[in-house]
């Protein structure tokens, strides 16, 4: 008998060895829609990305520069207000390297950064701007900054 218990011991501790590995997938988002963020990374190419969708899906736009006002021609986003739910920084490091994300066009109402080592947020109604307000659909314009005293997760 106690060989037997023996066995059913090693043959459990078999079976959570090869559970283990896929559990540890699944949190890391591999075989997830959370891994989509990760498999669309486009390195550093000096460009904020933003998508009206969480875990990266359904592109908005990018850009290299600063776009104040997403609901405005000529920045980069364009009638891109109110529909984020997830933004990538694939910026340059060092100096303006942080994207500063505000409630209100030109620099109002509230704001959240992205830094560089974060690369993105897959959703983003986790966050809220300065203000209190939930950043998911809320965001209606960036820009590249080197400091910020907020930060996104």
């Amino acid at each position: 008998m106690r060989k037997f218990g023996m066995s059913v011991a090693a043959l459990g501790l078999a079976v959570a060895g090869l559970i283990a590995p896929a559990t540890a997938a699944q949190a890391s988002g591999t075989g997830t829609t959370a891994n989509h963020c990760n498999d669309i990374w486009p390195g550093r190419n000096g460009k904020v990305y933003a998508y009206d969708s969480t875990y990266c899906y359904t592109y908005l736009g990018s850009t290299p520069g600063d776009d104040l006002d997403w609901n405005a021609s000529g920045g980069g986003f364009e009638n891109d207000g109110d529909k984020a739910s997830s933004v990538m920084n694939a910026g340059y490091t060092g100096g303006e390297d942080k994207v500063k994300f505000y409630y209100l066009a030109n620099r109002g109402g509230g704001y959240n950064c992205l830094a560089p080592n974060e690369f993105f947020v897959d959703n983003l109604s986790r966050n809220t701007f300065s203000n209190g307000i939930n950043m998911n659909n809320n965001i209606r314009g960036h820009e590249w900054v080197s400091g910020c005293d907020r930060w996104m997760s």
